[in-house]
């Protein structure tokens, strides 16, 4: 994640909201307006799954899901803070102002790790972890579709409590009684080889952060190798 070039100024969240990003994605945090990276066809793909196993189980229900279509607001010691999830859950929609964004706490957020980009994914394993924390999102996923596991972590009592899921689980969504998301078909013919592998994507893995045994983070690394 990096900052706007040449920026000058404060901009208030308003003008964030109001500004023409030509289908770049774009965070707010504080007046500063960052870029994140650009979503590849593999986390598409993830993202649409995820998408579509959420959407079937709410169908009728109160709460609804949105995928990358609405920032959200969120108000953390004393800053404001804006971002965009890859997926999220809303079930009090009078959250929603003015078609535009959330304004508070999603009930549960989805972030989709982009390996292109060591300072990105950071962002979404450390420093999105205390934000949604800090702000009170009862569950965040984070997906890792290299190792192909889900870091899951639901918030009790202001703390965040981990668990970690492979391609071959069920996750059960802790906010929504009754669903749970089948990762065989999230991950199914996702592969190493449809992205990009170099050194900055190892570097990465090692940097990001996550809640990862030295096994995985081995296994991780030799298969990244192998496809140089």
């Amino acid at each position: 994640m990096s900052n706007l070039a040449e920026q000058e100024r404060y901009y208030a969240y308003e003008e964030f909201l109001a500004m023409e990003y030509d289908g770049k994605r774009y965070e707010y945090i504080d007046g500063e307006i960052y870029a994140m990276a650009m979503p590849s066809a593999t986390h598409g793909r993830i993202s649409g799954e995820l998408f579509r196993q959420l959407a079937n189980f709410l169908r009728g229900k109160t709460c609804k899901v949105y995928q990358s279509s609405l920032d959200v607001k969120l108000n953390i010691f004393n800053k404001i803070i804006g971002v965009v999830p890859d997926i999220l859950v809303l079930c009090d929609k009078s959250k929603i102002k003015n078609d535009k964004f959330i304004d508070g706490a999603p009930d549960f957020i989805i972030e989709i790790l982009s390996f292109s980009n060591s300072e990105v994914t950071k962002h979404d394993t450390d420093t999105k972890l205390k934000w949604y924390r800090v702000a009170g999102v009862k569950e965040y996923w984070i997906v890792n579709h290299i190792l192909k596991t889900v870091q899951v972590y639901i918030l009790e009592n202001g703390k965040y409590i981990f668990n970690s899921y492979s391609d071959d689980d069920m996750i059960p969504v802790h906010t929504l009684e009754g669903c749970e998301i089948n990762l065989a078909e999230v991950f199914h013919d996702i592969t190493v080889e449809e992205d990009v592998i170099n050194q900055n994507i190892i570097n990465a893995l090692r940097a990001s952060g996550v809640n990862l045994s030295d096994e995985q983070v081995e296994k991780a690394v030799k298969i990244l190798e192998s496809e140089e």
